[in-house]
């Protein structure tokens, strides 16, 4: 696949993120992406020819500025992937905490969606791909807001597959557990792996994949493509 229209990946500068940047970047596929920290990766991203825009998606004034820029940088976007997440640790009823992840999990994408349509109908396919987390099948107890947050950005998919068919198509990818960090240990990958069917973890270019299916069927919109191992099925 390779589209002269560059597909937006949002929180692209590590992790899942990076790793479908550089995919896609193989496959010959324009990509700009935003990020929130200036980290090394950001470098070597630019160098590889990656358009790169350093937003702050936790407050509606960064959103908007991020649109701002992102309009004058291209005329036409392929795809938006909402990749940015944020997770706060919640201590009791934390609006601030509440409040951050509903902007970038929710708000942002609302905004960026609504924006960047016409961006998107200038290119003969175009997607919308929102990430979200196979938490939301059963809720969480420690993780309330979080949570809460990115449930309904998996209820916007439905919506916005709804108003923007039938040139936009619109979906969400669900992950659970797909990357370890470098201080889990043993015990730590023991548990998380029990949880699954396969009890494997897959690495990022499973997500990848799901993308690339996403972007090139032809006929699924307002669907929710569950990558999780067959934690369902425990």
């Amino acid at each position: 696949m390779s589209d002269t229209a560059p597909i937006l990946i949002t929180g692209a500068s590590q992790r899942l993120g990076l790793h479908c940047v550089q995919r896609f970047i193989e496959a010959g596929q324009p990509i700009i992406i935003s990020y929130r920290q200036e980290r090394a990766e950001i470098t070597t991203l630019r160098e590889l020819g990656v358009q790169c825009i350093q937003a702050d998606f936790a407050t509606e004034h960064g959103i908007l500025n991020f649109i701002k820029q992102l309009t004058n940088l291209t005329p036409k976007l392929r795809a938006i992937i909402h990749n940015a997440s944020l997770w706060i640790a919640e201590e009791g009823a934390d609006t601030q905490a509440f409040t951050q992840m509903l902007n970038v999990h929710v708000l942002a994408p609302y905004l960026i969606n609504e924006h960047c349509a016409p961006l998107l109908r200038q290119s003969p396919n175009a997607d919308i791909i929102h990430i979200t987390d196979d938490v939301t099948r059963k809720g969480s107890a420690r993780r309330i807001a979080y949570c809460a947050s990115k449930a309904a950005l998996d209820n916007l998919t439905l919506s916005f597959a709804a108003s923007l068919a039938p040139h936009i198509k619109v979906n969400s990818i669900a992950p659970a557990l797909i990357m370890l960090h470098p201080d889990d240990d043993d015990e730590y990958q023991r548990r998380a792996t029990a949880k699954s069917v396969l009890g494997t973890v897959p690495g990022p270019e499973v997500i990848y994949q799901s993308l690339r299916y996403l972007l090139d069927t032809p006929y699924v919109t307002g669907t929710t493509l569950t990558v999780n191992g067959g934690r369902h099925l425990k």
